[in-house]
This record gives C-alpha cells, structure tokens and sequence, in this order.
C-alpha cells in the first residue's frame, strides 16, 4: 500500500513585512556558507597576486589620497599620521561601498536562480555582507599592523575603552549597507535607472562622509548635515577610539544608531513586499 506523500517544506506567503524569517534562514545556513565562499574565493580567482590584493587595493588607495588630499589639496586630519587617518577611512569606506553596492544587485543579479528554487531571498544579500565582512577583516589586519608602528613611536593616544566599540561600529555599517542595498535592488526591479546612478551616488556619498577629513574641519551648515549623515558618527568614533583624534561625541553615534535602524527596517519592509512579485517585472 503506498504511503501518503509528506511535503517538507511548505512556502506560504503569510510573512508580516517585518519578518526577518531569521528561523528560515538558519535553516539555510549551509547555503549562506556556500555564498560566502563562492564570493569570497570568485574576487581573487584567476588572478596572478591573489588574496594579496586585498592588501594592495587599500594601500594604493592610502597612497593616491595621501599624495592628493594630504599633500596637494593639505586637508587637516586631526593631528593624526596622515597615512594612518586615510588607511582608516578607507578600510572602513571599502566595507561599506562594497557591502551596498553586492547589495544593492540583489534581485536584478540572482534573478535566474530566484525563479527556478525557493530560498528566502534574504540569504542571497546576507551572504555579500559576510563576504564583504571577511575582506573587511583581512583589511583591518593591515590597518592594526600600521596603527600597532604609530603607537610605538608614541604618534598616537588611542582612547582604549571606546575600542571595544568597533563590533557595534561595524555591526552599524552592515546593517546600514544591507538596509539601503536592500531598498536599490528592490527599487531597481522597476526602476533600471537607478543602476545607473548608484556607482556615481556611491562615489559621491564617500566625499560627505569624513573619510578623507574630519568632522571637525567643518563648518556651518555642512557641520549641522554631518551630523545627520550615518556614517559620520561611526567613522568619527572609529578615528576618535583607535587615533585619539577628533570631537566624537556619543550624541553622533546615537543619531548614527537611530538612522540606520529605521533605513535597515525601511529596506526590509520594501525587500518583503517586492520578493512576493519581483519576478512579473524583473
């Protein structure tokens, strides 16, 4: 006598938009690891230096702003090594443009595999964040390694406690480049364009986000739409906490805080409703 089938997984669409469906993607975690791998061994596949180029990318980048915007345009860096303030920004701004911009590609770049197999979408934009996250980690190294010369020379006073801030510092920056990447891909399974004005958006965010100067050198009304900006207070603290420089507050990191809670909940909301249909426009 056969059997009476019995499904093992049942997709219901009775989510609220609020969900994280964190349950659902646990179960997924084996495919979030194979994601991870997948994006993190692909950045460096057929490439003659390798892994290396994580280190290369970030000291090109230090020395192009440091002959640029230190030396040239003479921009003040709190009285900071400049190599060390740059390598700073842009170890933490690599992180985030990176994490938004895998982000953001979400729904337009997994489009065939979304169609053909049920997963919860989320792992897809989950795993580029810890992918990035791993770069972001082999990157830091170097930042320490440089930072741990400046603080034999006696060139810098970090303040200690707040170091241990720097899980939350980057937990901030995740969420905020998952909240907004979530809103492009969304918004960009309608609105193509948008594709188009993300990398020059990208480009023009870094110069309003004090990683090639600090907060400090502001002034007027620039000063006041720092403030509002997410980022600021999470690369102020990072520079104030490791360096010993800057006017960090902690009203700068509230506001950060409060900020990048409502855009990540604003993106899940639109990722949950644009799941359910995305692919009658994609």
């Amino acid at each position: 006598m056969d059997q009476p089938q019995k499904w093992t997984e049942t997709i219901e669409d009775k989510h609220s938009l609020f969900d994280l469906k964190l349950k659902e993607v646990w179960k997924y975690k084996d495919l979030v690891y194979m994601f991870v791998k997948r994006d993190f061994v692909s950045s460096f596949k057929q490439t003659i230096l390798g892994p290396i180029w994580f280190f290369i990318n970030p000291i090109l980048t230090t020395i192009v702003y440091l002959i640029v915007f230190g030396r040239i345009a003479k921009l003040p860096t709190d009285g900071s090594p400049p190599l060390l303030f740059y390598l700073a920004g842009v170890t933490l701004w690599n992180y985030f443009s990176s994490a938004l911009t895998g982000t953001s590609y979400t729904f337009a770049g997994n489009a065939g595999i979304f169609g053909k197999v049920y997963f919860p979408r989320l792992v897809t934009p989950l795993s580029i964040v810890i992918s990035n996250l791993m770069r972001f980690g082999v990157q830091m190294l170097l930042f320490i390694l440089v930072w741990i010369y400046y603080l034999t020379k006696g060139e810098i006073h970090p303040h200690w406690w707040w170091i241990l801030l720097t899980p939350f510092l980057i937990l901030l920056m995740a969420l905020f480049a998952l909240g907004t990447g979530m809103i492009f891909s969304s918004l960009t399974t309608k609105y193509k364009d948008l594709n188009m004005i993300l990398g020059f958006g990208v480009s023009l965010y870094m110069y309003a986000t004090p990683v090639i100067y600090p907060a400090s050198s502001l002034s007027g009304i620039f000063k006041k739409l720092a403030y509002y900006n997410p980022l600021t207070g999470i690369f102020e603290c990072f520079k104030y906490s490791w360096l010993g420089a800057g006017n960090f507050s902690p009203l700068m990191l509230g506001i950060s805080t409060i900020i990048i809670l409502i855009i990540f909940m604003v993106g899940l909301v639109i990722f949950n409703k644009v799941e359910k249909t995305f692919m009658d426009t994609v």
